[in-house]
């Protein structure tokens, strides 16, 4: 993993970013999302201090992590959801759990208290690095939506900082 590093996300990543959100919603198991929006809309949807991209030592972006906010209320100013994607041709080398693990020490040095993320039961490589990373489940939203024709379930995740007590 010596080759590869987590920096903070520019519009100049924004073509490989996109594109690396498209393959994994062509995965089917990434999101209900089909289509990865614009630059200027995801730009818009992503807070700017916690976007962040996983490159290697020539700099090509193999991956991303960024967060939203999940309320404009002020009690949930401490309270984000995020997004990770790997490159399919990356994945396997602990990208995401680098850019997790990033993720996670921004937002705690930013006063965040909790992470969280909604998963489909069957993407359980993301189950999985999220248990490791010390997500929680917190239950499972059953038949919540509808995509590519069937219903889905989805286990909604979270982390809380232990350093913000």
């Amino acid at each position: 993993m010596a080759d590869i590093t987590v920096r903070p996300m520019t519009s100049d990543d924004a073509d490989r970013v996109l594109a690396i959100y498209q393959a994994g919603l062509d995965s089917g198991d990434a999101s209900f999302e089909t289509t990865a929006p614009s630059w200027a809309a995801f730009d818009a949807g992503k807070l700017p201090d916690h976007r962040l991209v996983a490159v290697e030592a020539d700099d090509s972006v193999i991956g991303w992590v960024a967060v939203s906010p999940t309320s404009s209320r002020a009690v949930y100013a401490g309270v984000v959801e995020h997004s990770v994607y790997v490159d399919p041709a990356a994945q396997g080398r602990g990208v995401a759990r680098l850019l997790l693990d990033a993720l996670i020490a921004s937002t705690d040095a930013a006063g965040i208290w909790t992470i969280q993320s909604g998963v489909f039961p069957e993407n359980t490589a993301s189950l999985a690095l999220h248990q490791r990373a010390g997500f929680r489940v917190i239950g499972t939203r059953e038949r919540v939506g509808r995509h590519h024709g069937r219903w889905r379930d989805v286990i909604l995740l979270e982390r809380r900082s232990p350093a913000i007590t």
